[in-house]
Formats: structure tokens, C-alpha cells, sequence
């Protein structure tokens, strides 16, 4: 198998995800989603024939949900493969690079080791805010930036001013792929509105976390018209099935938008009584900023606070291995229940002295 298997696949590394994390526990606040069951109800019809290349009634209601044009809208199998495809229709194996900002979201990095792209990497500064200066020195011969906001692990957002001036000093040839996986809990902050002004600018969205619909694995790239025809030429025949865009286009749907927004204030709302709770307990160091579902938080003891969670059966998220995030977990927002067990364990952490 070495001699069959390309070199770079041969050492590749692959993503780790929450679900391949062989943990077990019964409150799971290690992937960001959403701790509540979306209730959209799929209709089992019509399964003997082939989906739409791209279904026109979803992409009516993505359109209606984010204002956008249909013909900028790309429907793909979530976030993930709106990353690959953009490296699979830009970019040359071995002789293009893209760019990113450590510690960030694990996948833009797979991704490049897959097909073989040089990886230019600008760590993000100690404040977790973009270092414009490295990047500008760098910038030169980058096909693709990779730029997740709100970010993941961190949970912060980058100065507008700064990815406004990435946006004005990277020629047309390189494209701005802003990720906002995270950005219904801060919709403001969206990038949606430059779209019309720089052709070189990609957004990335997902159904996956606010929407709480990781399971249908759903997402969408928004850019220009001729990005988004280029795009159609490296994507599968049949990309999205029946059911999932079923669910998704009920999902779109003016009620379920409602409950949504609603989901959305109380997850922002249990954010704020967990960080309350817990800001002043002595195994904790720092509780950094979040625009996101989650916090990510830095303790003193961060191994022995994350297995005496796991032998409580809460599973979070350890990122003390990533860069700049040493004794660093992550945790996701849960319902206000999961958050008062988290906090009942975390005292009961304290009053051990582990």
C-alpha cells in the first residue's frame, strides 16, 4: 500500500473529528451544535429518481434567507466541501498555495495536504487578532485565504478593518474564503454585504450549527457569478440528496427561522450565566471573548480538568495541542441544564482539589 499510495496521502494526517473521538458521556458539548432536535419532518417521496444538480427551491429560500442572488449561491455537503472545492477547481497540486491563520479550524490545512498545496500559514497574535503585517509580507503568489470568522477554536471576531484591508491589498488572482460556519450568532458581522463590491470574495455558510441540522450535512458558498459557474464544474453529478434538501428548504421556511432566532438569544443567554458561573472558579485562568456557540477557555490545570469532565460523562473539546492554546478547552453552549451540570462538576472539580 506505501508503494500504491501517493506520498503526501501516505503521511497525512486526517481530521479528527468530535464524532470519531472515541468518548462516551451523556452531555456532549465537543462539536458546537446545536443541544436542541430540529423538528422539520422530511416527506419520503420520489427516492427512486436522482436529485436536482442543485435544488431551485432551496436555493430560492438560501436566497430569501441571506440576500442573495440564486445565481450566487452554491448548494454543497456542508461547509467542509465548499473548502475542498475551492482548492479542487483553483488550485495546481504542487505548485499553488493557500493561505491561513493558526490556531483555526483543522480542516483548511487537510485539505491543502490532500491535494498536495503548500500551506502559508500567519499565526494570529497573542489578543487573537489577524497579524496584518506578516500577512502582507506573505501575501504574494497565494491562490486562496482561508479566513474563518467568527474563528474556531478562539470563538472571536477579527477587526472588520483589518479583513477590509486584506480584501483592498490581494491582487484579483487570490480569492478571500471567509468561513462563517459561526456567524447566526453574530449576523451582523457578516461579510454577505461586500459581496457585491469585490469579485474576489467567497463566503462560506452551514445549516450545521445555528440551524441545528449537522446531520443532513448541508451548506452553501455565496461569491460572485462566474466563481460560483466555476465551482459547478468540479462538483458531483447529484451533490445534494432528496431528503436533505427537503429539510433544509422546511427548515428556510419563515416558522422555523423564527424558532431559530429564537434558539440563538437563548444559547447567547446561557453563554453569559455559564461564564458568570464560572469565571471565578480557582481552575480558571482565563475565559477568552466569544461571538460563537461555544467558549473556549484557558485553565491551570487543563488535562486534569478535562478528564475529570470525562469521568463525569460531559465530553468537551481539548485544544491545548494547537498553537498559542496551551491548557486551552472548549466547550460548547448547551441548554441551561447541560450548562448547570457543567458548572455543578467543575465546583465539584474545586472542591476536590484535584
Amino acid at each position: 500500500m506505501k508503494k500504491l499510495t501517493p506520498h503526501h496521502i501516505h503521511i497525512l494526517k486526517p481530521y479528527e473529528s468530535a464524532r470519531s473521538i472515541d468518548l462516551k458521556g451523556h452531555v456532549y458539548l465537543n462539536a458546537n451544535e446545536s443541544p436542541w432536535i430540529n423538528t422539520v419532518k422530511y416527506e419520503h417521496n420520489n427516492l427512486n429518481r436522482y436529485p436536482e444538480f442543485q435544488s431551485s427551491e432551496l436555493l430560492k429560500k438560501y436566497s430569501q434567507y441571506s440576500y442573495i442572488p440564486n445565481n450566487q449561491i452554491l448548494i454543497t455537503r456542508g461547509a467542509d466541501e465548499g473548502i475542498e472545492l475551492l482548492v479542487r477547481a483553483f488550485c495546481i497540486s504542487g505548485n499553488d498555495n493557500i493561505m491561513f491563520f493558526p490556531p483555526t479550524y483543522d480542516m483548511y490545512s487537510v485539505v491543502a495536504d490532500i491535494f498536495n498545496i503548500k500551506k502559508i500559514t500567519v499565526p494570529i497574535l497573542s489578543d487573537f487578532q489577524l497579524d496584518i503585517k506578516n500577512i502582507k509580507k506573505k501575501i504574494n503568489n497565494v491562490k486562496l485565504i482561508y479566513l474563518c470568522n467568527p474563528n474556531n477554536p478562539t470563538g472571536n471576531l477579527f477587526f472588520r478593518k483589518d479583513i477590509m484591508n486584506i480584501l483592498t491589498i490581494i491582487p484579483k488572482t487570490t480569492l478571500l474564503i471567509i468561513d462563517e460556519a459561526y456567524i447566526d450568532y453574530s449576523i451582523q458581522d457578516s461579510f454577505i454585504s461586500e459581496l457585491s463590491r469585490f469579485n474576489n470574495l467567497v463566503i462560506l455558510r452551514t445549516l450545521s450549527k445555528a440551524f441545528g441540522l449537522s446531520g443532513i450535512r448541508c451548506g452553501f458558498i455565496l461569491s460572485n457569478i462566474n466563481i460560483i459557474n466555476i465551482l459547478k464544474k468540479v462538483l458531483a453529478p447529484y451533490p445534494i440528496p432528496t431528503p436533505v434538501s427537503n429539510i433544509a428548504i422546511k427548515s428556510l421556511q419563515s416558522k422555523n427561522i423564527t424558532i431559530v432566532k429564537k434558539n440563538i438569544l437563548q444559547i447567547l443567554k446561557n453563554k453569559i450565566f455559564l461564564i458568570n458561573k464560572i469565571k471565578s472558579f480557582l481552575c480558571v485562568q482565563n475565559i477568552f471573548l466569544s461571538q460563537t456557540n461555544f467558549i473556549l477557555i484557558k485553565f491551570y490545570q487543563s488535562k486534569k480538568v478535562f478528564q475529570y469532565l470525562i469521568s463525569k460523562g460531559i465530553i468537551i473539546r481539548d485544544q491545548s495541542y494547537k498553537l498559542g492554546l496551551e491548557n486551552c478547552l472548549r466547550i460548547s453552549i448547551g441548554t441551561i441544564n447541560e450548562c448547570k451540570d457543567l458548572i455543578n462538576i467543575l465546583s465539584m472539580f474545586e472542591g476536590n482539589k484535584i
